[in-house]
């Protein structure tokens, strides 16, 4: 093994063991994402609406979060706001555990419950946060595309791997199925990570030459990067609300394989093909990136079968991959080293909106325009992202 490979081994061999703590905190995302809406609708008997917000309330908890874990990364160190957002997730599970012991008093479950969802968004954001930037500290800003990739290898597989097992958990019977033992399970994980960090050496925060800029400041410098990321995340929003839908609406099985392949073909193409944004530049991945996701959207609003469906989706997974480290490389360049932290949380703002808001919106377009130009809605956003791109390569570095 020459030097530099023998480099390369040892800078993924350290970035592995703390982005370990990313895959941690989305095991605990993928755990309850199955059972809660059938935990509330059902056993508690709460409505649908009700069910649906319990879910998406994490979300909007990571959204309002994601500065405060930033700024936080930036002054106190990567280290402490890992350590912390474990913290927060061992609190989720335990909230999530009482929610299932206390079922029988449903309004303090739900509460419970909802308190569960708020901790983990926010647990999310900080221990994702942390993790990207203790982990840029550790190997040098120059492989900063790589960080950003694996950490989001982990957090879709962990999610990937956690759903199965908190069904699986959920099945067992109560008191003990529902959410007691995802709830154990979640805490013992979330408290796992957090012995293990403990141990790990930090990464002192960079010293700031200045007044930190505001957080208003730092997301003007990353939004035209943001744009982009937002356009491109309208394709995943898609598949992920609406795919089930669109298949149920056809009378077609094989929604799970679809889901599957999207998120396989998604970790291969970062797992290959991340080093390519540091050899050919982030906008040129960037740009090659959605207009793989628009062909596959394009795929799914003229397929007509099963086999179809699944190869537009898997392209789409392919396309989407390497758009969030390609337009993050370029945005943390934005602003200085001390800022960093700031700017991932600003930038990551960007695929919080867009996911958020992508559900209800294109449920809106499949009500009035039907489920085909569902795809085809999708594949100008991300076709916008193609031209925003574009435009980039003439602003000002």
């Amino acid at each position: 093994m020459s030097g530099s490979q023998a480099s390369s081994v040892s800078h993924t061999r350290r970035i592995l063991s703390v982005v370990l703590f990313n895959l941690l905190c989305y095991i605990d995302i993928g755990l309850p994402m199955a059972v809660i809406p059938v935990f509330v609708h059902e056993v508690l008997g709460y409505n649908t609406v009700l069910a649906g917000f319990a879910v998406s309330i994490q979300y909007l908890a990571t959204f309002a979060s994601r500065a405060s874990a930033g700024r936080q990364t930036d002054r106190m160190g990567a280290k402490p706001t890992v350590v912390k957002g474990l913290v927060i997730c061992t609190l989720s599970g335990v909230m999530l555990l009482l929610a299932g012991v206390l079922l029988h008093f449903t309004m303090l479950s739900i509460m419970l419950l909802i308190l569960s969802r708020i901790l983990l968004g926010i647990g999310e954001s900080w221990t994702a946060t942390g993790a990207i930037i203790w982990n840029i500290g550790r190997v040098g800003a120059a492989r900063t595309a790589q960080v950003i990739s694996w950490n989001g290898i982990t957090s879709y597989g962990g999610i990937a791997l956690g759903a199965p097992v908190g069904q699986l958990l959920s099945g067992l019977p109560l008191p003990y199925g529902g959410l007691t033992m995802v709830g154990v399970l979640s805490a013992a994980l979330a408290l796992f990570g957090f012995v293990l960090a403990r141990q790990y050496e930090p990464v002192p925060p960079v010293p700031s030459s200045g007044p930190p800029m505001s957080f208003r400041a730092v997301f003007m410098r990353v939004l035209p990067h943001g744009l982009v990321l937002a356009c491109g995340s309208v394709g995943f929003g898609t598949i992920s609300a609406c795919l089930a839908l669109f298949y149920a609406n056809n009378h077609w099985d094989g929604a799970a394989v679809a889901l599957t392949g999207f998120g396989i073909m998604f970790c291969l193409v970062r797992f290959l093909f991340a080093r390519q944004i540091d050899r050919r530049g982030g906008q040129s991945v960037a740009l090659v990136s959605l207009l793989v996701e628009t062909l596959g959207l394009v795929v799914l609003w003229q397929c007509h079968t099963v086999a179809g469906a699944a190869i537009g989706a898997a392209l789409t997974g392919a396309g989407f991959s390497l758009v969030f480290p390609a337009m993050g490389v370029l945005a943390v360049t934005r602003v200085g080293p001390e800022n960093r932290g700031a700017a991932l949380g600003a930038f990551s703002v960007f695929l919080d909106i867009a996911v958020g808001l992508s559900g209800p919106l294109l449920g809106l377009v499949i009500q009035t325009m039907g489920y085909s130009a569902l795809f085809l809605v999708s594949a100008l956003f991300t076709l916008a992202g193609v031209g925003a791109t574009i435009v980039l390569k003439f602003l000002p570095r």
